[in-house]
């Protein structure tokens, strides 16, 4: 009796083991949409997510863990996750998929904590990301008509879905993985061209390199416009809103193109992003849970917005809109989210996260704390002499009281030229755009000569539109002012035939949003003195950031400084931790606009004088606990004349300053 009874329990045990198998193959595992009863089914039995978006590109690679788990702990049992096409072809036929940009380690981490993701490919994903994610390479091409069926672009697209998308079919839930759906396009109602042909193609591409099983959708806004021009038959249509929209009326107007099958809020806006002069946006804590319980009450599937964790965007990545004018976008993308630019947990977030007890249960165990920060506090940047008295270490390692004493020297951009552009200039008649040189990012600078001598002041000016996006002008070296897209085009200037004229244009960003995407930057268009165009250009394609990352300025820089400085220049020393490496901030007091690298990572834009945003998130895994970190800073209108930086353990989001380029030397 007794081997009989064990050998049934055998069978038990075998039948059991085999159920569990099944359970776990992919043939047992589906998503799928239920028509008839209005939501979706995982494994055939009802279900709906609750998600945040998060940007594997604007968090470090060692924070995606942490952030993650907190994700996790707040009760979101998803995560959508963008893939930016441009951050990862970044020139035709040239992938990079390491290190921060390995976006399959990142998916394999999500299905490691449990969550199950919504991806967006694109090819456009928006995200405030420089071109919506679309390469800026595709604009060398004349006659490129970005999303929409021009055949050039298609053939772009093709071939970067044919790498991206074979990465993803492993990972699809069907197939064992924690991909349940997956959006083609994104918000393409809101974009002029209305292209059906584009959307069926993108549909039989994604059919054909993921299959037929994967569930595909597509998001909008609630207006009718965007979404008969955003949806398609094949495509289940979603729907995106925040707090502030009547959730009846919204996901009325889902049901007028899908009615019936689940409700879903695709973007459902927990916060907001800031342009650069606006008011940092914030939106209030008790709105944002409200409309949650609102949509989690109907029984929508619900992914939230701008959180619950979106990070720093490191140059140069952030984008701009387009609203009446150009409005870039600024460095930080922490936006009032529940989860803060440094990770840390918001009122927001718990609000959110009790909302979402009431519907399901909660993980057990706590919220992971807030990441420690470190206020190193101020850091002079001074020539190399200017250590205390008596100190006969390396200026590089004494110290004050006060603050470390860092070794500062400058280099104006004009005078290295040779270094940031080692091919040379291009000769040229007439400016060309960033685009026909095939520079990606950064600046160019446009060198000429007066052609006359000018003893009164003379118009300096630019046709319309033509300045993309600021432009410092510099004659014999000497800063005049700052032509810009939308505003200032004409300066006043006088010198003397054969005087030089250098103008270093910055691209701000191309816009991901809210006009045609084909964003060209540099000067469009030629420079005239009172009417008179300029000719005889030289014109030169800077590669800062390479330069910066193989340790240039520190290496060798021609000048040291006690002063400020006018116009496009580069301070640079070096600092260390007190055996730390924590996050931090970087504030800039007194100086104008520019950029920031420490440790040859950019860190992004700081303005100052525009706002609101005071401060640079600096990442801990960035720093060197026990040795010398390096900074750069290339300061673009004025430094001040006592150059310093202050690190915080907070950030300053909400002030601006009145600009001023008036700096000595």
């Amino acid at each position: 009796e007794a081997q009989e009874g064990v050998a049934g329990l055998g069978e038990v045990l075998q039948a059991a083991v085999s159920s569990l198998f099944l359970q776990a193959s992919p043939r047992a595992r589906s998503f799928q949409l239920d028509y008839e009863h209005n939501c979706f089914r995982k494994d055939g039995v009802p279900f709906r997510y609750i998600s945040g978006s998060i940007h594997y590109a604007r968090v470090p690679r060692p924070a995606w863990r942490d952030r993650l788990l907190k994700m996790y702990m707040s009760g979101l049992s998803t995560v959508q996750v963008y893939v930016p096409w441009n951050y990862h072809e970044t020139l035709p036929g040239v992938y990079d998929f390491t290190g921060n940009r390995d976006v399959e380690a990142f998916l394999d981490l999500t299905a490691e904590l449990g969550l199950l993701v919504i991806l967006r490919p694109g090819p456009y994903i928006c995200a405030e990301w420089e071109m919506g994610g679309l390469p800026a390479w595709l604009l060398w091409k004349p006659g490129m008509n970005l999303r929409t069926s021009n055949p050039a672009y298609l053939a772009a697209v093709d071939s970067w879905l044919h790498v991206l998308l074979p990465k993803i079919k492993p990972r699809l839930y069907h197939q064992g993985g924690n991909i349940i759906s997956v959006q083609v396009e994104n918000e393409y109602g809101s974009y002029y061209a209305c292209d059906y042909g584009y959307l069926r193609h993108l549909l039989g591409s994604f059919r054909a390199l993921l299959g037929s099983e994967v569930l595909l959708f597509s998001t909008d806004s609630a207006r009718a416009e965007e979404l008969r021009c955003g949806t398609l038959q094949g495509l289940y249509a979603t729907i995106d809103f925040g707090p502030e929209s009547n959730v009846t009326e919204a996901f009325g107007a889902q049901r007028r193109v899908e009615p019936k099958g689940p409700l879903v809020n695709s973007e459902y806006y927990t916060g907001w992003l800031d342009y650069w002069g606006e008011a940092h946006a914030s939106t209030s804590a008790a709105w944002v849970a409200r409309g949650l319980e609102d949509m989690l009450q109907l029984g929508a599937s619900i992914n939230m917005q701008v959180s619950p964790f979106l990070q720093l965007t490191p140059l140069p990545w952030p984008g701009a809109d387009y609203k009446g004018q150009y409005k870039p976008v600024t460095t930080s993308y922490d936006y009032d989210a529940p989860l803060s630019e440094a990770g840390d947990p918001t009122e927001k977030l718990f609000a959110i996260r009790t909302v979402i007890s009431k519907f399901q249960p909660l993980p057990a165990g706590p919220m992971p704390p807030a990441t420690p920060k470190y206020a190193y506090g101020w850091v002079a940047l001074r020539k190399v002499s200017a250590c205390p008295k008596g100190c006969t270490a390396p200026a590089w390692h004494c110290s004050t009281a006060q603050h470390p004493c860092l070794s500062l020297q400058y280099a104006d951009l004009l005078d290295v030229l040779d270094v940031l552009c080692p091919s040379g200039p291009i000769q040229s008649q007439f400016p060309l755009t960033f685009e026909a040189l095939k520079q990606v990012h950064g600046f160019v600078v446009y060198h000429t000569q007066l052609p006359w001598d000018i003893p009164d002041p003379a118009t300096l000016g630019a046709p319309p539109h033509s300045v993309c996006d600021r432009g410092y002008v510099m004659l014999q070296k000497e800063y005049q002012g700052t032509l810009e897209r939308d505003g200032q085009t004409t300066l006043h200037v006088t010198g003397r035939a054969g005087d030089s004229l250098d103008i270093v244009m910055e691209n701000m960003g191309r816009i991901s949003f809210g006009a045609n995407t084909s964003d060209f930057k540099g000067l469009l268009a030629n420079l005239s003195l009172n009417s008179r165009p300029l000719s005889n250009w030289l014109i030169y394609p800077l590669a800062i950031d390479s330069a910066v990352q193989q340790g240039w300025p520190h290496t060798a820089l021609p000048k040291s400084s006690s002063g400020g400085r006018v116009g496009p220049a580069f301070y640079t020393g070096t600092f260390e931790t007190p055996g730390i490496a924590w996050d931090t901030f970087v504030k800039f007091p007194g100086w104008s606009k520019g950029l920031l690298w420490i440790n040859g990572f950019n860190l992004g834009r700081y303005w100052t004088c525009r706002g609101p945003q005071q401060t640079l998130f600096v990442p801990g895994s960035v720093l060197h606990a026990g040795h010398p970190n390096n900074i750069t800073v290339l300061e673009l209108e004025g430094a001040p004349p006592t150059p310093l930086l202050l690190f915080l353990d907070r950030p300053l989001y909400n002030r601006t300053f009145g600009c001023s380029t008036t700096a000595t030397e």
